[in-house]
């Protein structure tokens, strides 16, 4: 993960499941600058649990900056679960991934009725919408008629956490990762006892190797 850019972490502190506070925020980023990242998106959860307001997200980021003094580049977005409220966001309140990437996401169950024109509303608006997690390849790709997945170019996002390449792909994730499914990879970081064994026993194949470094590239993009 050396020079990595991670496009996908819970480390802003009180504002969701993440970081409860600025001394664990603190713990994470030491954490992240040992496995070699260089600049982290800082992606909190926006949802029906999680309305925080941009305002407190910044103040929020303004206080991790105080507090923080290492070498790690942070950069503020957020994570949108497309729920009922999602589309009344995209006139001019939602944080992006850089200046034309949206981190989105859904239940891992179902998808929200009427997907394709939630994330075309998103392309409207002029985002290209990065789906979190196996979202898309759960719910399918081929649900979205062709014609759609063409105009959205969609985007999707991996977690390592996720099991994506740890211990071993699981057989949907191995899927994905072949057919390209997978444009981004993000840690997804929210605590330290839950990612710090993940990665402490993280073994690639060549081929998981090779997937994962293309990712990193991309990520660097945003």
């Amino acid at each position: 993960m050396k020079g990595m850019t991670d496009v996908h972490s819970h480390v802003l502190p009180g504002v969701d499941d993440g970081s409860p506070d600025i001394n664990a925020s603190l713990s994470l980023l030491r954490y992240m600058e040992s496995i070699g990242l260089r600049k982290v998106w800082l992606t909190p959860h926006i949802m029906e649990d999680y309305p925080t307001p941009n305002k407190k997200l910044r103040q929020q980021l303004d206080v991790l900056k105080t507090a923080y003094s290492g070498p790690l580049d942070l950069r503020l977005s957020s994570e949108y679960m497309m729920d009922a409220a999602f589309t009344n966001k995209l006139d001019g309140e939602v944080l992006p991934l850089g200046s034309s990437h949206l981190l989105v996401e859904t239940s891992y169950m179902y998808p929200p009725p009427g997907l394709p024109d939630i994330l075309m509303k998103v392309w409207n608006a002029g985002y290209q919408p990065v789906i979190a997690h196996r979202a898309l390849p759960v719910h399918g790709r081929k649900r979205l008629p062709s014609a759609e997945r063409e105009r959205l170019q969609l985007s999707t996002q991996s977690d390592v956490t996720e099991r994506l390449l740890w211990p071993a792909p699981q057989s949907g994730q191995r899927k994905a990762v072949k057919q390209k499914m997978y444009d981004f990879v993000g840690t997804d970081l929210h605590h330290l006892e839950r990612y710090r064994p993940m990665l402490d026993q993280l073994r690639l194949t060549r081929r998981q190797l090779e997937a994962l470094e293309g990712l990193i590239a991309n990520n660097a993009r945003i």
